[in-house]
């Protein structure tokens, strides 16, 4: 009686669930192109150091904001392209920025940053929001009180503008921007939980463990969170997308991780006052940063619909 709703979960780890996982990929196929550039840009960035065509910090002033290859380069008045090259060089696919670093170089340098920005923080966030839910869902009570006010403090403040005091405060940097990250996304893991653990405390498989003494920390970690821990699953999905887009925003607002760190956000800032004359400058970081968050989006969605056992289904 105990040990049926984990069964229930049992199918994630099993052969017939990984094929069928990869049926529901093959079924959905937006799913299966997300996570084929998922992939992509992952393995590009664990790479970087092997696949990237130069290196990301130093740069020739000889080539500065040369444009991408096969395209020509604007007159910029006073520039390098009244007495240097005029069209772009395949050696640079993508064109240098204002100090002739590689555009491509740094977009898959910069990769590195987001995806560690991204899971770190949805490791943080979740982690903690996940263990408070737990608590206050089971226990109830005072604490549950405490942390539920704390959460409606913390959503009653925009959270970038909660993101940018606290940097500003604390300085930037990877470390830091992950911590910001990280513990400004906590309530919904928490407030999702708590809601499931609610409901689960009083099913018959947690009233069965008490009946036989199990102690607290082996109902909610061995009985109960595996049955809630699904919704938590999908919000830290979408999750990753959200801290990386939170790293870009604070990094283009200059208060995240400082030059000459690539990031997509910086690449973005330094490319703004050259839209009109060298639009390669901030168009291929925001790509990068479009495509990313829309294949975690994507991978999301299907795994919503295929951890939610109504929506799951087999050909």
């Amino acid at each position: 009686m105990g040990g049926q709703p984990v069964q229930e979960l049992g199918w994630a780890g099993s052969r017939s669930a990984r094929a069928e996982a990869w049926r529901s990929l093959r079924r959905g196929r937006l799913g299966l192109v997300g996570l084929v550039i998922l992939l992509a840009i992952t393995l590009a960035a664990i790479a970087a150091p092997w696949i990237a065509p130069h290196d990301p910090y130093q740069g020739s002033l000889a080539v500065s904001r040369l444009c991408p290859a096969f395209t020509t380069c604007p007159n910029l008045a006073g520039s390098f392209a009244q007495t240097g090259p005029t069209t772009g060089s395949i050696e640079y696919l993508l064109g240098t920025d204002v100090n002739g670093r590689d555009i491509l170089s740094r977009i898959i340098y910069a990769a590195r940053i987001s995806l560690i920005v991204g899971v770190s923080a949805v490791a943080i966030g979740g982690g903690v929001g996940v263990l408070a839910g737990l608590l206050c869902g089971y226990y109830g009570g005072p604490l549950d009180a405490l942390v539920m006010r704390l959460a409606d403090v913390q959503l009653a403040f925009p959270f970038i503008l909660l993101a940018i005091a606290v940097v500003a405060v604390l300085g930037g940097g990877l470390l830091n921007v992950i911590i910001v990250l990280g513990i400004g996304s906590w309530v919904p893991y928490a407030r999702i939980v708590r809601g499931q653990v609610l409901s689960a405390k009083n099913q018959e498989y947690v009233i069965a463990a008490q009946a036989i003494g199990a102690r607290d920390p082996a109902i909610l970690f061995r009985q109960i969170l595996p049955n809630v821990i699904t919704p938590a699953i999908i919000i830290g999905t979408f999750g990753v997308a959200a801290a990386i887009i939170g790293e870009a925003t604070l990094s283009y607002l200059g208060v995240g991780i400082h030059a000459p760190t690539p990031t997509w956000g910086n690449m973005l800032a330094d490319g703004r006052a050259y839209v009109a004359s060298a639009w390669w400058l901030a168009t291929f970081p925001g790509i990068a940063i479009v495509l990313t968050v829309l294949s975690i989006n994507v991978i999301g969605d299907w795994l919503r619909d295929f951890l939610d056992p109504r929506l799951r289904h087999v050909d």
